[in-house]
């Protein structure tokens, strides 16, 4: 597989999108150390390795929302969606309510898949005074890029849970991936949220030289919390035990949504058939190297969430695996 830089996706959009017999199809993802580029990279792996003639070609960065709109203009072929982002875009609402094209263009975005994005993960450090996310009133707090899917996520949980607002009771530090994790290393903030798939590499990183503690809220239950989670979010415990050196002696509850591949609506039925078998057919090859893995899920992977459409061609795999009708 091949990984592109960030610069190079303005050439890639470039390119003309036709299918040919020997096919490069041309995947965008975020930020290549999050969790959910590796399990869009590893998804590009396990095809590459197993369909002939077809290559997927990765690039990592940039936001999601970007890059559905840019599948659907034809000059991307795969991307990360979610369920409530391609809702929004059919609608023209939130970040695309500027973009009078988008429910338009929305129009050429199908699935290909659903994955977990895994459990939002509130860390501070072992020896923090914050032991509930009730306790960050004050703190400096790193939610995810602001204007982004998980910033917006990880505010209204904590919204939603404990009442505080990002920007009133606490500071929601304006930082990209790499700097508001380099900033938590560095001791500069005091709460880093991070939503991925236990193993992280963020947190493995983290405890190779300190202790850290996941925090959740006093409570999460109630009405505010139930109207926030809707319908494609949903609670979740993060784990005790996954790192060497983390704190907790119990699980922490926290939540988690589904994310998905987004394939143009006009991609060859049978090259996204052929692409969908090979993944599913061939996961076991990954899961030894990859805990993460055992969390994906055929029947997760095919439910209906949302407005958007199975491709055909991902339909047809799924039919004949007996997961849809």
């Amino acid at each position: 597989m091949r990984i592109i830089t960030t610069a190079a996706l303005a050439a890639l959009m470039l390119a003309p999108a036709a299918l040919a017999q020997d096919t490069t199809l041309k995947m965008a993802t975020i930020a290549p150390s999050l969790g959910q580029a590796v399990t869009m990279a590893t998804f590009a792996n396990v095809v590459n390795d197993n369909v002939e003639g077809l290559e997927i070609e990765v690039s990592g960065g940039g936001a999601a929302t970007l890059h559905m709109m840019e599948v659907a203009r034809g000059n991307l072929d795969m991307s990360m969606t979610s369920p409530v982002v391609y809702n929004l875009m059919a609608a023209g609402k939130a970040m695309y309510a500027k973009e009078t094209e988008a429910p338009e263009l929305a129009k050429n975005l199908q699935l290909l898949m659903w994955f977990p994005y895994g459990q939002y993960h509130f860390a501070v450090r072992a020896d923090s005074d914050i032991e509930l996310l009730d306790d960050i009133e004050g703190a400096s707090v790193f939610l995810g890029p602001q204007g982004g899917g998980a910033y917006n996520a990880a505010r209204g949980w904590v919204e939603a849970t404990t009442g505080l607002v990002a920007g009133e009771d606490y500071e929601a530090i304006k930082a990209n991936w790499q700097t508001g994790f380099q900033a938590f290393l560095d001791g500069k903030i005091d709460v880093y949220v991070n939503g991925c798939l236990d193993p992280c590499g963020q947190f493995i990183q983290f405890t190779e030289t300190e202790s850290l503690r996941f925090i959740g809220p006093e409570s999460h239950e109630g009405e505010a919390v139930n109207a926030y989670l809707g319908k494609w979010r949903y609670r979740a415990e993060v784990p005790a035990g996954m790192y060497d050196g983390q704190a907790n002696d119990a699980p922490v509850m926290s939540f988690d949504t589904a994310v998905g591949i987004a394939v143009r609506a006009d991609l060859d039925e049978d090259a996204v058939y052929r692409i969908t078998k090979a993944f599913w057919d061939n996961l076991a090859q990954v899961t030894s190297q990859a805990p993460w893995a055992k969390a994906l899920s055929i029947d997760f992977a095919a439910s209906k969430r949302g407005l958007m459409e199975l491709h055909p061609g991902a339909a047809r795999y799924y039919r004949e695996a007996g997961v849809i009708e």
